[in-house]
């Protein structure tokens, strides 16, 4: 594979910042550096939106890899999911205020594909040979672990270049194994215990590794590989990251680290008998909302939550409504529900969407007692 270039000249956009608003005034700085006569042209923004987001690299770097995701994960919430909360898992390696971020560029889309099949079907896939083995057979014996693979890079800017300073791996496996008996027949599960998901995903994890190493400027770099437990298929939150480990330069995966991260759908059992108090505050504002206004569908709330404390509620309603006053009415009553059921330290997010799109949109800080309101109509 050929050596992919990351230090390269550098275009730097500083804004000077006056209070909260960016100055208008720029002052730039062209700095140039070569290999094998290749020049490219970098701008790393000087505005960072806060201590969350990296800043990234422009013009923006596609990953190698891209789009594979769509057809390798099977929910659009676990597409989101194993790459923003890889993210998150990054952050503890490669600090957001001294890193920069960039896709993927060393694992291609052909190597990924070629990993993620079979060994017998193959050269180097990783997941079990099925050689001999039909439905449920199958589905015992060499279940698929491993579906897709994410890269992340960070970069850190070394005098006059940008250089790459670290990588990040998601590994997708999978928590239920899905196949069919007879050809064109129903479609069965076979769940895989969370045994079996962190034995092959720390297996998996170390072949990764290994082979990455081999690949032209990773020998000496820091890799970082989160393990993601995917949720099922009809699940309407996303699976979570649940360990990490990390490949200082020249060495494999050793030391795995534990992630208590987790995502709740509300009101449902699970939420009930998890965390019960938020449960009762969330049914009750649900049950306010039902008695100021029926002409909707139902009102949903997706809790995160970190070490079992809520990071962030985010709730959706949707509505049957048509003028813009009856949005109006409701949005401002929302918001009232919102200051009377939710304490001032959760940070709780609602939607209010309806055919057309998204209709307004409440945002309450912690922190803060009266939330942020938009109403798209206007």
């Amino acid at each position: 594979m050929a050596k992919k270039y990351l230090g390269v000249p550098i275009l730097i956009l500083l804004l000077i910042v006056s209070g909260c608003t960016p100055s208008l005034k720029k002052e730039t700085e062209v700095i140039q550096d070569s290999e094998q006569d290749a020049t490219k042209t970098v701008i790393i923004p000087s505005v960072q939106l806060d201590d969350t987001y990296y800043r990234t690299l422009l013009p923006y770097a596609e990953s190698a890899s891209r789009g594979l995701v769509v057809s390798n994960l099977a929910t659009k919430y676990d597409m989101k999911e194993v790459e923003t909360g890889l993210l998150r898992v990054s952050q503890k390696e490669f600090p957001v205020d001294t890193y920069l971020f960039q896709e993927g560029q060393y694992l291609e889309k052909k190597t990924l594909e070629n990993w993620l099949a079979r060994s017998n079907q193959r050269d180097g896939g990783l997941n079990p040979s099925d050689e001999g083995l039909t439905g449920e057979a199958k589905a015992k014996n060499a279940p698929v672990y491993i579906t897709h693979i994410v890269e992340q890079n960070y970069l850190k800017k070394e005098g006059n270049t940008v250089k790459l300073a670290g990588i990040s791996v998601g590994l997708a496996l999978n928590s239920i194994y899905y196949y069919q008996k007879e050809a064109y027949g129903a479609t069965y599960e076979e769940p895989l215990t969370q045994a079996q998901i962190e034995e092959n995903g720390k297996r998996i994890a170390k072949e990764v590794v290994q082979r990455m190493r081999q690949m032209d400027g990773l020998q000496d770099i820091p890799i970082v590989v989160g393990l993601f437990k995917q949720n099922s298929r009809n699940a309407v939150v996303p699976g979570t990251y649940f360990t990490y480990s990390v490949a200082p330069g020249g060495k494999n995966v050793s030391d795995w680290k534990p992630i208590d991260e987790e995502y709740i759908l509300f009101p449902t059992t699970e939420s009930e008998e998890k965390y019960r108090d938020l449960d009762t505050v969330f049914r009750n504002f649900k049950q306010d909302v039902e008695k100021y206004f029926s002409n909707y569908t139902s009102v949903i709330g997706t809790g995160y939550f970190k070490d079992k404390q809520l990071q962030k509620l985010t709730i959706t309603i949707p509505i049957q409504f048509y003028g813009t006053a009856e949005i109006i009415g409701f949005t401002q009553q929302i918001a009232g529900l919102l200051k009377d059921h939710f304490n001032t330290s959760m940070r709780v997010e609602v939607n209010v969407n309806s055919l057309n799109g998204t209709e307004a949109l409440l945002i309450k800080k912690p922190g803060e007692e009266e939330p942020y309101v938009h109403i798209y109509s206007q």
